[in-house]
């Protein structure tokens, strides 16, 4: 008994990878052979995964000059012109307790006087003294959305006299940042949509050929499972085939746009992402969404033809 059984093992191994051989031969062979099809399904893949990889990349950088705009967005706090420069110092362990407050610099009134002078022209503060000046801290905070809150708290601290923060400014990178993340999100959901719906429909008109085929197979016994592996395999391979010549053509495009830019444009205050910071995450994100449209499409385009 134990014999027969190890026998039946041995046989299965040898009958699945046989059926393994047989899916992924009719997958390849399905490609070349609906040429044309097989073509436009890529065409489609690589359409829909540009469109989606361009906002996404327009939607980084946006994020990215935002970021490093609230970065330099500093929160000056004025310290009581009464304290010597060793109590103004002290004020700092306060100031780092607070919460929001990701660092603060101390900037002595000789060096905020230096500040000056290297801005603007040296003649105009040829008679100032530094003594007119405060002692200050520039305060960077984590969240900027919260500029508010901080610069009430850090009004609230002993030794500080003024508080200044350009809420203005602040409310309006806040806006354009969620502006930013909202549009982005919307036209992802809604061109994945379409590239499922499109790819399909693509693959749909690759197995209308194959109907006939398809009931012949079902006639003589073949189970669903059997029929449905190959069109998943063609699937797969057109949709990695389509996410990585998209891959190639996105970076072609977002390098070439970012050297016109910097040929035409001295942008010295905005800097963009250059293509390798972003380039492993985005060819996972193509490779998914290849892999869903491609696999999913397939099994889909394919499920009404296999109730015979």
């Amino acid at each position: 008994m134990s014999k027969n059984n190890g026998t039946d093992a041995v046989q299965k191994k040898p009958k699945k990878a046989i059926q393994l051989f047989y899916y992924l031969k009719e997958g390849f062979s399905s490609v070349f052979n609906h040429g044309f099809m097989s073509a436009a399904s890529i065409l489609v893949i690589i359409a829909c995964l540009l469109i989606m990889g361009s906002f996404s990349l327009l939607a980084l950088n946006v994020n990215a000059i935002i970021g490093s705009i609230e970065d330099d967005n500093v929160v000056l706090a004025f310290v009581d012109e009464t304290l010597s420069e060793e109590e103004a110092r002290a004020i700092e362990a306060d100031i780092l307790k607070l919460p929001n407050v990701a660092s603060c610099q101390f900037i002595s009134r000789e060096e905020a006087m230096e500040s000056f002078t290297q801005r603007y022209d040296n003649s105009l503060f040829d008679n100032m003294d530094s003594s007119v000046l405060r002692h200050r801290f520039a305060v960077y905070m984590d969240d900027i959305e919260l500029l508010g809150q901080t610069q009430t708290n850090l009004g609230n601290v002993r030794g500080i006299a003024d508080v200044s923060a350009s809420q203005a400014i602040a409310k309006g990178l806040v806006t354009v940042r969620n502006v930013v993340s909202v549009v982005t999100l919307v036209l992802a959901i809604i061109l994945l949509a379409v590239s499922m719906f499109i790819m399909s429909n693509t693959i749909k008109l690759t197995t209308v050929e194959r109907k006939d085929e398809i009931a012949i197979m079902k006639m003589v016994g073949a189970t669903n499972r059997f029929i449905r592996w190959p069109f998943v395999i063609e699937g797969f391979i057109l949709g990695l085939a389509g996410s990585l010549i998209a891959f190639l053509v996105q970076s072609g495009i977002y390098s070439l746009l970012l050297n016109k830019l910097a040929e035409r444009y001295s942008l010295t205050f905005i800097s963009f992402l250059p293509f390798a910071a972003v380039a492993v995450p985005l060819l996972i994100a193509f490779l998914a969404v290849g892999f869903i449209i491609g696999v999913i499409g397939s099994a889909f385009a394919i499920k009404n033809y296999l109730k015979v």
